[in-house]
């Protein structure tokens, strides 16, 4: 597993949506020596997304949509951040310290780019590049509580600068989910969450949204399961109500 940074589930999806899950693993690979975690640090939210991946296989089955995850856990690099932000490498996360990141040399840091980073980041381009223009959705989530304050919000629609399709999404949640949504909840794109939408998406002119799920609302195979169910129908018909649109827009009657 060491060599394998990236996961791709379903790679000859036939949709035009992308799934991306940037915190798919808790995976250190052993070169890194646990990056001298404590097992709770280890195991904890800190290390990855958990519930996202089951979901994001769920939507990629009920979609038919290729999902590129990175396999490895993002305490060694977080692939939702450019090699540039402070925030890629952690020293610190949430309440725990990461020794393993202190003190990392231009070196160090460079391996962990190119070995980790740059692969995922080559396997999301190339699998949008299969496709002339498509929708990237990204998937996450979130903890409960958060430095001891209760999170409210149980689903949290994302965008950065092109808002459309979470404007539609969050027009019509109410239609497919009994979740507690809201926009841009709990993070949104001054925590620099959006990397992933901005660096694939927005060049490329793609639909876009990210997607943070409270964990334990998808803890079990079955919460996953029904999570996918109800968001990959959202997706759907959020994404017929912009075609329909869009077709109005242009004064041509939809097929």
């Amino acid at each position: 597993m060491d060599d394998t940074p990236v996961i791709i589930f379903n790679g000859s999806g036939t949709s035009d949506i992308v799934l991306v899950c940037e915190h798919a693993s808790q995976h250190i690979p052993a070169r890194y020596g646990g990056l001298g975690l404590t097992e709770d640090a280890a195991n904890s939210h800190a290390a990855w997304d958990p519930g996202a991946y089951g979901v994001a296989r769920e939507l990629s089955a009920i979609l038919d949509a290729p999902l590129v995850a990175s396999a490895v856990s993002r305490l060694v690099y977080d692939c939702n951040r450019p090699p540039e932000s402070d925030t890629a490498i952690r020293e610190v996360s949430e309440i725990y310290d990461i020794p393993g990141n202190r003190d990392l040399t231009k070196e160090q840091r460079a391996e962990r780019i190119d070995t980790v980073y740059r692969p995922f980041e080559k396997a999301v381009s190339e699998m949008l590049d299969q496709r002339a223009s498509g929708v990237l959705v990204t998937v996450h989530s979130f903890t409960p509580v958060f430095h001891g304050q209760p999170r409210q919000v149980q689903l949290g629609i994302l965008n950065d600068e092109d808002t459309a399709l979470a404007d539609k999404m969050l027009d019509l949640a109410h239609d497919h989910t009994s979740l507690k949504v809201a926009r841009n909840e709990p993070y949104g794109p001054e925590d620099g969450v959006t990397h992933t939408l901005k660096h694939h998406a927005l060049p490329r002119k793609w639909l876009n949204v990210m997607l943070e799920y409270r964990n334990d609302m998808i803890a079990t195979p079955l919460q996953q399961h029904l999570v996918a169910t109800d968001t990959g129908a959202l997706i759907i018909d959020a994404l017929k109500a912009l075609a329909l649109t869009k077709n109005k827009e242009a004064g041509q009657c939809p097929v």
